[in-house]
């Protein structure tokens, strides 16, 4: 597996879980750890996203 396509993996898979937990979020509410959680996946997610960017501008 390429660093490409992991990063590509990586992204998909954030982007599921923070699905899921968006709509949790619109059902019930997030805890205080659990939003801690959401922001820091969405912080990886850009990251993930500039790095996939960059690496197939190369």
């Amino acid at each position: 597996m390429t660093y490409t396509e992991l990063l590509g993996r990586r992204s998909e898979i954030l982007k599921r879980n923070i699905g899921k937990m968006i709509v949790q979020d619109n059902q019930t509410g997030l805890g205080g750890q659990e939003s801690l959680f959401l922001q820091r996946m969405i912080r990886e997610l850009h990251q993930t996203e500039h790095e996939l960017q960059a690496s197939r501008s190369n």
